[in-house]
C-alpha cells in the first residue's frame, strides 16, 4: 500500500509514522515538497505520487493558512485522487469546560490553534468519504520531544514551572504513529480520539521523565495556569480507539516508567 505523510521529512510525529509504515510503499513529504498552502502544489503531488492513504500531520500552530488551509487543500486532493484521509487532530478543539470528551462531543475551541484544527475537521470530514479524523493529546516518548527536553531544561536551572491544574492525556509517539498506521491501512471512518490511556498535569507529566532519566524531580516547580488562554483540563476518551485498533495506547505512567 502506498501511504504519503506530509510532515515525513521534518516533522516530529511525521518522521515517528514514517517509521511505523515500514513495509508499505511510503512517500515521506515536507514543505520542499509541496507547500501545503498552494491549492495547485498539493494537488500536483498527489497526481504525482497517487498514494493510497495520506496520513496528514503537518501544522504550523501559529499559522492558519497551514494549520486550516493547508488541511483543506490536502483533504480535496485526496477525495480528487481517491485516496484515504487520516487527519490529525488536537484535543484543543475543545474548551475543557466538559473535561471529559468522546467522539460525540462538538468542537468548542477557545483558541486560534483550537479553531484552525476544528476548521481542518470540519472540511475534511465534509469533502472526504474515506477519512479518519484522529485526535490525540500531547505526544512524547523517545526522549526527543518539546516536552522531555523542556523537563531536562528546567531540571537544569532554566527559568520556568509546569503547569500543576491542567489535565491532558498524553500519548507515547510511537504508539500514536503506529496507531495511524493502521487507521490508514484500516477501514474505520469518522472522528477516533487516539490519545493516552490516563489523564494527568504536566507537572505530573514533567516529573515521570526527570525519574525516568534520572532526574530529580522534586527540581520541577509547579503553577497553575489559571487566566491564560486555552483550555486547562481536556481528557480524551480513547475506549473506542481501543475496541477499534490492535495499537495499545499506553499511558504516560507505564511508558515512563524507569
Amino acid at each position: 500500500m502506498r501511504i504519503l505523510v506530509t510532515g515525513g521529512r521534518t516533522g516530529y510525529l511525521g518522521r515517528h509514522v514514517v517509521a511505523a509504515a515500514a513495509g508499505h510503499d511510503v512517500v515521506a513529504v515536507g514543505s520542499a515538497d509541496a507547500d501545503v498552502r498552494d491549492p495547485a502544489a498539493v494537488q500536483a503531488l498527489l497526481a504525482a505520487h497517487r498514494p493510497d492513504a495520506v496520513v496528514h500531520t503537518a501544522y504550523v500552530q501559529s499559522d492558519w493558512a497551514v494549520t486550516a488551509t493547508g488541511a483543506a487543500h490536502v483533504a480535496l486532493a485526496a477525495a480528487a485522487f481517491d485516496a484515504r484521509l487520516v487527519l490529525v487532530s488536537s484535543d484543543v478543539v475543545f474548551s475543557g469546560d466538559d473535561i471529559h470528551y468522546d467522539e460525540s462531543a462538538a468542537p468548542d475551541p477557545i483558541t486560534a490553534y483550537g479553531a484552525a484544527k476544528a476548521a481542518a475537521e470540519t472540511t475534511a470530514l465534509a469533502v472526504c468519504e474515506d477519512v479518519v479524523v484522529a485526535r490525540t493529546s500531547l505526544i512524547l516518548g523517545d526522549g526527543a520531544s518539546q516536552h522531555e527536553r523542556l523537563v531536562h531544561a528546567l531540571v537544569g536551572g532554566a527559568e520556568g514551572a509546569l503547569f500543576d491544574d491542567e489535565g491532558r492525556c498524553p500519548v507515547h509517539v510511537g504508539d500514536l504513529a503506529a496507531a495511524l498506521v493502521e487507521l490508514a491501512v484500516g477501514d474505520h471512518r469518522g472522528v477516533l480520539h487516539v490519545a493516552g490511556a490516563e489523564a494527568m498535569s504536566r507537572l505530573e507529566l514533567g516529573r515521570l521523565i526527570a525519574r525516568r532519566d534520572g532526574l530529580d524531580p522534586d527540581a520541577l516547580r509547579g503553577t497553575s495556569r489559571a487566566g491564560l488562554p486555552g483550555p486547562v483540563d481536556v481528557r480524551l476518551d480513547s475506549t473506542l480507539a481501543a475496541s477499534v485498533l490492535t495499537t495499545r495506547l499506553r499511558g504516560a505512567r507505564e511508558f515512563l516508567a524507569p
